[in-house]
């Protein structure tokens, strides 16, 4: 098993632009990293030069302690698997499982029980003898990851290996890589774009923009303490709804004032606002839709809005309401709704809502950085 180090790395293509900036992250032995991110935002980049398919242009890139800079792909000990599944067409499945331990000229009886307890590991030992070509995506894909299984790599490299499948499938294949990781117990380093599966599967997430990190934290932290604006608005389904406010200290209290309602802070943010000596000034003010609640009529610590769209989910109902202009989107329990509310709001709807105080989000709008502390 093995220890990852990255140091100040960076990625610096030949026509001068910077795909990776001063990436630098620790991952301890057998801990599961997800590097998340939007399109082009450098997290595929920086696993393939953990992999040795991207030259290093700046940093070190350590694996138990050893510099790997200028260490070939295949002396790395590190397995990958890709989104395209990279299978070879003309061979069955267990012979493309085989295929680097024959390389290595290991004994034929030992990768035969290499390929076995990958493939039972994996459940298609009854697709062994097949092709590729005669297996789903799912298969192809559990192929691939047996692949990389036998060769027991001291570190487990994934590039968005789930974004050819369909959602259903998807849902199916992260259960068994949660498995999986707990059964063959090395390090990971997952690549997505998909927040359900950075959340799901990472110890760690990593979430990444424009070639630079943006937090590294534990999925709970990062979704309850963004450390910033696109932090905020990336994690989270729906996203967290932002506001224009104004942070007001008056009387040794603080308040938010939103549109016409003034929102009130609950003791534990207003104590971190206080300890940092935040003085009244304009805010960016965010609210996940699943902390915006109800309130039966208008008062002052309230907003009111027009419904645009209902969107029955079953269990819950987003609901997108036209305040001052503003699209807000409010998710809603079925459970918690009066019974004549059961099937959808009507559109044009007025309802009256407001935050939960103690789960306001405050960024400053210039830096875009979160006003509040990580108290961990």
């Amino acid at each position: 098993m093995a220890t990852v180090s990255l140091k100040g790395i960076k990625k610096i293509y030949d026509n001068k632009v910077t795909a990776v900036h001063d990436f630098n992250l620790e991952i301890a032995d057998k801990e599961f990293i997800v590097l998340v991110g939007p399109s082009g935002c450098g997290k595929s980049t920086t696993l393939r030069m953990v992999a040795g398919l991207e030259d290093i242009s700046e940093g070190d890139l350590l694996i138990d302690g050893k510099r790997m800079n200028d260490v070939e792909p295949k002396d790395r000990d590190i397995a990958m698997v890709f989104q395209n599944y990279a299978l070879y067409p003309h061979m069955t499945v267990a012979e493309n499982m085989a295929f680097a331990l024959k390389l290595r000229k290991v004994p034929k009886e030992e990768i035969d029980r290499k390929v076995r307890e990958a493939a039972e590991i994996l459940d298609i030992t009854q697709y062994l003898d097949r092709k590729p070509k005669a297996l789903s995506g799912g298969q192809r894909q559990r192929v691939a990851i047996g692949r990389a299984i036998v060769r027991s790599p001291r570190v487990f490299l994934m590039d968005e290996p789930l974004s050819n499948l369909d959602a259903k499938l998807r849902n199916q294949m992260r259960a068994e890589i949660i498995k999986l990781r707990q059964r063959i117990d090395t390090t990971f380093i997952y690549v997505t774009h998909d927040q359900t599966e950075a959340m799901t599967l990472g110890d760690r997430i990593v979430i990444m923009k424009d070639g630079f990190i943006q937090q590294i934290g534990t999925p709970q932290e990062v979704f309850d303490h963004p450390a910033n604006i696109f932090v905020a608005g990336f994690i989270g389904m729906p996203q967290m709804n932002f506001f224009e406010g104004q942070l007001v200290a008056e009387d040794g209290k603080y308040t938010v004032k939103i549109m016409d309602a003034v929102m009130e802070l609950s003791p534990e943010i207003q104590a971190q606002l206080k300890a940092k000596d935040v003085p009244s000034k304009a805010v960016t003010v965010g609210i996940r839709p699943e902390h915006v609640s109800f309130v039966p009529e208008t008062g002052p610590h309230c907003l009111t809005g027009s419904v645009d769209v209902s969107e029955m989910m079953g269990s819950e109902i987003h609901l997108h309401v036209n305040a001052g202009g503003r699209d807000v989107v409010l998710r809603v329990p079925t459970t918690e709704l009066a019974s004549e509310h059961k099937g959808g709001f009507a559109y044009g709807a007025q309802v009256h809502f407001t935050f939960r105080s103690d789960l306001i989000h405050l960024f400053d709008p210039e830096t875009e950085e979160n006003l509040l502390p990580l108290n961990k």
